[in-house]
């Protein structure tokens, strides 16, 4: 789906219920339903450079973010103290913050903008209202947003296999490599 200045033609509010309903965002949402849920968000504009969202903080977390223009860089910290990995650069269409809107933890990641930034703001006060005011809608919205997560998390299984998978691996290589160093090193020398 195309961003907010590639769809002129569109109102905003649109443009932001259509990118809502991407694969990238909220894809087992209804048009209709996310049409009810962009009334409940508010528009941020985010300058090129801004770090907007930090790793760990625990503070104004409580809210979801659509982005309706621009690139962000998603960033995790390093153990210890070795910086920073990008983990992904995200563009309109993708949601930040969906488990913050619902329990309000420490962010997972740092977020900043790679490029000017348009974004719709969904807070967990506006979900409230949204929920008293049209449960059916809200319902479907935290469906939606269930669903985001357990994909997520079956994703994120599959890769945490894969690592042990590999890691495994390295294991045994390394077990050959002392089995053979310890070998040669026990070996008395020929005369």
């Amino acid at each position: 789906m195309p961003s907010i200045s590639e769809r002129p033609d569109l109102a905003p509010e649109e443009v932001a219920a259509r990118l809502l309903v991407t694969p990238s965002a909220l894809d087992e949402l209804k048009l209709a339903d996310a049409r009810r849920v962009v009334t409940y968000m508010h528009p941020q504009l985010i300058s090129a450079g801004t770090v907007f969202i930090h790793e760990g903080e625990i503070k104004g977390n409580d809210y979801m973010m659509l982005v309706l223009e621009g690139d962000i860089s998603v960033e995790s910290e390093l153990p210890g103290n070795d910086g920073s990995l990008v983990v992904n650069i995200i563009g309109p269409g993708h949601l930040i913050g969906e488990m913050g809107v619902l329990d309000g933890s420490p962010r997972s990641a740092t977020c900043t903008a790679v490029t000017d930034i348009a974004a719709a703001v969904l807070s967990r006060s506006a979900l409230r209202r949204l929920l008293k005011a049209e449960p059916a809608v809200g319902a479907r919205l935290l469906l939606a947003i269930s669903k985001r997560m357990a994909d997520r998390l079956r994703e994120t299984t599959r890769k945490l296999r894969t690592f042990a998978q590999m890691n495994k691996a390295l294991q045994q290589e390394l077990q050959v490599v002392m089995n053979n160093r310890t070998a040669r090193g026990g070996a008395k020398p020929k005369s």
